[in-house]
């Protein structure tokens, strides 16, 4: 069993964490969109995925640095919701079968830092702080 005091020292550190790796990956997706890395998407990028693009690469951009990173995950949530219903909802119900599995988490992790913030370690945490 983990001690509180231990849960109390790691859990905003582990946040952080979270944090950071999901704005990484989150920025990678809007990167491919626009300049082809790491890999070239299978479609041609307009339209609303070009803003979707935009949304993923300033976004995941200030979620991992931790700067703004309430309204940031909030827009970057709402993002999400809507691309798995414009895209992959209408193909199936389940997640597993129409490929929307990383939607559906970027959604509720984006959420969740929208409630919660990012934890001690970015540049809102630093501000905070002072």
């Amino acid at each position: 069993m983990i001690s509180d005091s231990f849960r109390a020292t790691w859990s905003p550190r582990v946040l952080s964490i979270l944090r950071i790796v999901v704005g990484l990956l989150f920025m990678e997706h809007g990167l491919s969109k626009y300049f082809g890395f790491p890999m070239v998407p299978p479609f041609h990028v307009a339209g609303i995925l070009w803003a979707a693009g935009a949304i993923e690469i300033v976004a995941g951009a200030l979620v991992a640095i931790g700067l703004f990173t309430r309204p940031a995950a909030f827009i970057a949530s709402g993002e999400m919701a809507v691309g798995y219903f414009m895209s992959h909802f209408p193909k199936s119900f389940f997640p597993l079968v129409n490929g929307g599995d990383g939607a559906v988490l970027f959604c509720f992790i984006f959420l969740f830092f929208a409630l919660e913030g990012g934890g001690p370690w970015g540049i809102d945490g630093a501000r905070s702080r002072r």
